[in-house]
């Protein structure tokens, strides 16, 4: 009768989807349109109160 291999307790994580890495490549886009976005509202509130 043959056992099966036990599992190390790591490899079940690695590989499972990170949902970090999911989103890194997406960040070279995303970072400098949020940004652009949060100066342009920074600028205008600016102006608003002066």
């Amino acid at each position: 009768m043959s056992h099966p291999t036990p599992v190390e307790p790591g490899h079940a994580a690695a590989v499972e989807k990170d949902a970090v890495e999911s989103v890194v490549h997406l960040m070279p886009l995303v970072l400098p349109i949020a940004g652009g976005v949060l100066m342009l509202l920074l600028a205008s509130i600016a102006i608003y109160v002066a």
